[in-house]
């Protein structure tokens, strides 16, 4: 581990030395690599080099343990210290698993309306408002792609990409069904009813991932409908793809420009080619995949939002927090990251298996 930690940071400082070079600088596509592999090693790096720092304290303290006047204090600083290094190998271990590569992409994010009809569209207007709010917090940005609201003020459908280096890693592990136990605004009863919505997070594919085919892809042009404002219904600005080999269809309107709409279409287009390949290779090589966190599988409830209970509690990982305003307010960093806990776990499991199968 400590010679794979020492070449990560002799990439770092050479990552460090590029990024102040003007060559580098003038080449939009090589600063954009390099600033995101540096990120990317940035906590790993930080560290590693608090891992040597306290190495050395500790063998200091070893040192002075023998000392007359010195050795007790020695010795209570090395056992601090013991514990402090056990615990930043632990970490370090966690660093150096593999990563998805398309972690440090943005994130296309689509939610529908499920069982539950009205009711089943205001949790999706409910999910698009937490997602917003939690990208807000983040510093991400979005942007609309797609979007079908209802009378009452949800989508049946609503699609938007999220914008930032590393979204696709935050949100990847939304993917599935979300319920929520609720009684509706139209209950006159008082009776608790169960929706669903499904969310499908894909990372954003770029050119090179998926080389399209235009002679297998349909692209027709059609006048916007619905609401949008003035001038988005008078043009036919409106634009559908059809992937022929697939089936897959997207349809574009929120811009006024058709050839916004267009490469916006294409490029959801190829990210859900990219996700589908993606989940083929995943299946042949993780049959077992704990709770199918980040494929984009949609069979399985993944997460309740419990209201008489101010209650939401992720089945995946059997973890329950009762913060449900928060949660819904866009505060999702606590699931995140128990989440990605529960994701590293799992990967360092199934490492350990294949070092003990060999």
């Amino acid at each position: 581990m400590l010679e794979k930690l020492k070449k990560l940071e002799n990439e770092y400082r050479t990552l460090e030395a590029e990024l102040g070079d003007p060559a580098v600088l003038a080449d939009a596509s090589r600063f954009r690599e390099a600033s995101r592999r540096y990120a990317e090693l940035g906590e790993v790096i930080e560290t590693f080099r608090e891992y040597q720092k306290v190495k050395n304290g500790l063998a200091e303290a070893r040192e002075l343990s023998a000392d007359p006047e010195l050795g007790e204090m020695a010795r209570e600083e090395a056992a601090q210290l013991e514990e402090k290094l056990t615990e930043l190998e632990s970490r370090l271990e966690l660093l150096l698993l593999p990563r998805d590569p398309a972690d440090v992409r943005n994130a296309i994010v689509e939610i529908r309306a499920g069982a539950g009809g009205q009711e089943a569209a205001l949790f999706a207007g409910d999910l698009f408002e937490m997602y917003t709010r939690y990208a807000e917090r983040l510093g991400y940005r979005v942007e609309m792609l797609e979007s079908h609201p209802t009378d009452l003020g949800g989508f049946s459908k609503v699609s938007f990409e999220i914008i930032g280096n590393g979204a696709y890693g935050v949100f990847k592990y939304e993917s599935g069904v979300h319920r929520v136990q609720r009684v509706p605004a139209t209950e006159t009863q008082g009776r608790i009813h169960t929706s669903t919505a499904t969310v499908a997070v894909l990372p954003e594919a770029e050119e090179s991932d998926v080389e399209l085919d235009m002679s297998e892809v349909r692209i027709d042009v059609m006048r916007a409908s619905g609401p949008g404002g003035q001038g988005v219904n008078t043009t036919d600005s409106a634009v559908r793809v059809l992937h022929e080999p697939t089936g897959i269809i997207i349809t574009i309107q929120d811009s006024r420009s058709q050839i916004k709409n267009r490469e916006k279409a294409l490029s959801i287009l190829r990210s859900r080619l990219l996700e589908m390949k993606r989940a083929e290779e995943e299946a042949a090589l993780r049959a077992n995949r704990l709770a199918q966190i980040g494929s984009g599988e949609r069979s399985e409830k993944i997460r309740t939002y419990n209201f008489p209970q101010s209650r939401v509690t992720d089945h995946r990982i059997h973890y329950t927090t009762h913060n449900l305003e928060g949660v819904l307010s866009g505060a999702l960093e606590e699931l995140t990251e128990a989440l990605k806990k529960a994701d590293q776990e799992r990967m360092l499991e199934e490492l350990s298996a294949q070092t003990q199968s060999t």
